[in-house]
């Protein structure tokens, strides 16, 4: 728990004690929750709080490049109003007086997006995107932007503007992606709380990389950014944080209905407000080391071994399972295809970058068949997957098929000696669980014995998001993995 001591603001400011003792008293590692708490009591100030975070940033920022943009005055002044409504006992909302940063990707009114494209490389819009939008609503302060592959398109955060991110744990490594810059400036206490979006593990594979938690929720659970597919599911913003507690203060005040997106789920985000505790005596916790045969490095697959024993220590009824999600593939690629097609087809192809031009040819050869096959097979998945979740609560397997891989190499090209086709195979297992309509989170796990990070991956069953917080919740606190930081 934390301790007090003085602090200029007038009140008290907390030293935290980090399990493992190496923390010290550095507030911008408090988490999202602590923050509030003691921003609410006025134990601090939005200010205080916000110079402790720009600190942080000038001082790692420039060795791990996650944040792109920067807002400092725009942020301060931000922050000092946020002092004065806490003056005037006005409480703007469950994030006020938060320092966050949003991905490169969601557009902000007034500061540049660039969606890690040279043909946006100074585009600046003129409206927030939806989850910008109620991050801001709920009171938080916005300080800058975060580092995104081109049009997120990749687990490896590297763009022509802006570089590549550097993993906090080794910055020889990648931070993974596409949500990569956010979950270093998280790692690093760059930022309280980040958002990002996840298509086919891009929330799910940088928390992984980076030691940090990410949500992909039930698509229709947070509105997507306004755009030509509004029926599209596979891609949606979501919440990364320190913390499953954290994850749900984002989420209190991001989710919720939008009449604006057809598929928007009416529950209220103040769901996310309720506690987190969980009974685990009797869940039932399916494990699958390999989500069906794919290759898993043998340090992430060593790490992740040891998962489900610690969820059996807290009473839940843990059972290897062989699964087959092999219809997953097909359906993802092709989804995902049209999907850029739609999306990035009229842009002037000389000017993209090769994934994307590539995921944009091969939209463009997709036959009515292909649509007709993926559909099929997807609605296949979906109704064996609800059988499964008949009999299991959860499913748990590993985020990502290997550790951090070194930054200059442009993708995982093969896997324990098994040559992989292109830069999308080695996220099977995240993009496989895309498809399934659930929602996700990843949590710490453990790290190899080179130090380098291995996330859990948590599915549930579609549309309780909340429960699988509430699992995320008991499986951090009984194996205090996130709590290590980086050494920076």
């Amino acid at each position: 728990m934390p301790t007090r001591r003085a602090t200029a603001f007038g009140q008290t400011r907390y030293d935290r004690t980090y399990p493992t003792g190496d923390m010290g008293g550095k507030m911008h590692y408090l988490t999202a929750t602590e923050m509030i708490e003691l921003l609410r009591t006025r134990q601090i100030g939005a200010v205080e709080l916000l110079d402790a975070h720009l600190r942080r940033i000038e001082e790692v920022n420039p060795k791990v490049n996650a944040i792109v943009t920067l807002v400092a005055e725009r942020a301060r002044r931000e922050a000092e109003e946020a002092d004065r409504d806490l003056a005037r006992g006005r409480w703007r909302g469950p994030l006020h007086g938060l320092p966050v940063a949003h991905k490169d990707l969601a557009d902000t009114a007034g500061i540049r997006t660039t969606y890690g494209s040279p043909i946006f490389a100074d585009h600046v819009p003129t409206a927030d995107a939806p989850i910008v939008r109620r991050m801001r609503e709920a009171g938080a302060i916005t300080v800058g932007k975060t580092n995104t592959p081109e049009f997120g398109t990749g687990s490896h955060t590297v763009n022509e503007i802006f570089g590549a991110t550097r993993n906090p744990y080794d910055l020889s490594r990648s931070a993974g992606g596409s949500s990569g810059g956010a979950a270093a400036a998280l790692a690093t206490g760059m930022v309280a709380l980040a958002d990002g979006s996840d298509m086919g593990g891009s929330l799910r594979n940088p928390a992984s990389f980076c030691n940090v938690a990410g949500l992909r929720p039930t698509p229709g659970r947070v509105p997507p950014p306004s755009s030509a597919a509004a029926w599209f599911t596979l891609g949606v913003p979501g919440p990364m944080a320190r913390t499953a507690g954290d994850l749900a203060l984002l989420m209190s005040a991001v989710a919720g209905f939008d009449a604006s997106f057809p598929l928007s789920i009416t529950e209220s985000g103040s769901a996310f407000a309720g506690p987190l505790d969980l009974d685990l005596t009797g869940v039932r916790v399916a494990w699958s080391p390999d989500l069906g045969g794919l290759p898993v490095d043998a340090e992430t697959a060593k790490v992740t071994a040891d998962a489900p024993a610690a969820l059996a220590e807290l009473g839940a009824r843990v059972e290897r399972v062989d699964l087959d999600l092999s219809a997953a593939e097909d359906s993802f690629r092709i989804y995902r295809a049209w999907y850029y097609a739609l999306s990035f087809g009229d842009l002037p192809r000389e000017s993209l970058g090769a994934n994307v031009r590539w995921n944009v040819e091969r939209g463009c050869e997709l036959t009515g068949a292909d649509l007709a096959r993926a559909e099929r097979l997807r609605s296949e998945l979906y109704r064996r997957m609800s059988s499964f979740f008949d009999t299991y609560d959860f499913l748990i397997a590993p985020v990502s098929q290997v550790p951090p891989f070194p930054v200059d190499a442009p993708y995982v090209s093969e896997i324990n000696g098994e040559a992989l086709p292109d830069y999308l195979a080695w996220m099977r297992s995240a993009y496989w669980i895309s498809v399934l309509h659930a929602p996700a989170a990843s949590v710490p796990c453990g790290f190899t014995s080179g130090g380098l990070p291995v996330g859990v991956q948590i599915v549930g069953r579609p549309f309780a998001d909340m429960a699988v917080l509430r699992l995320a919740h008991a499986f951090e606190r009984a194996t205090g993995h996130g709590s290590r930081r980086p050494p920076l």
